[in-house]
């Protein structure tokens, strides 16, 4: 009896959400149906991007003329900065930034994403009697960092259409 109650409870809430517009992850809903990534190189960022169009139902083409729009990524660059010093000179934090240059257009060349760059930033405090871990977690803070900006232009082109 308490599964059929959780079910019930479960479906109401589906129910609810669908009919605010909520969408899941990975269910943005896109106005194209083929798109062509054109990227330099075949890194994890590209990786997770090409998995997230496939699960919005995407198809993913290899050459431009194939396509209903074209993502260039012009470039992905991950960036380390000193943020503040401790009194002895020795790095007390870092500012992590993930860079990313983007351009969408169809196929008569007019942009639906004009030409622009987006920015992560996160913040971590560094000790130098935990190398290991501070690297662990830098590694971590990228990844977070590429799967947000993955997000964030997944919705991006949910929303793209032709500019005038």
């Amino acid at each position: 009896m308490r599964l059929v109650w959780r079910m019930i409870a479960l479906l109401s809430v589906t129910l609810l959400l669908g009919a605010c517009g909520f969408h899941p992850r990975g269910q943005a809903g896109m106005p194209f149906s083929t798109l062509y990534i054109d990227a330099a190189a075949n890194t994890p960022f590209i990786a997770e991007l090409r998995r997230n169009m496939e699960l919005n139902n995407v198809k993913l083409v290899n050459s431009t003329e194939r396509a209903d729009l074209v993502l260039n990524i012009v470039f992905e660059i991950p960036e380390k900065q000193i943020l503040s010093l401790a009194g002895s000179g020795r790095v007390n934090e870092y500012q992590l930034l993930y860079r990313v240059s983007l351009r969408a257009y169809d196929k008569q060349r007019q942009d639906w994403i004009p030409a622009e760059e987006m920015v992560q930033r996160r913040e971590y405090s560094y000790s130098d009697a935990a190398i290991l871990a501070k690297e662990a977690e830098e590694a971590l803070l990228y990844k977070s960092m590429r799967d947000d900006m993955v997000q964030q232009i997944v919705r991006r082109l949910s929303r793209a259409k032709p500019q005038i």
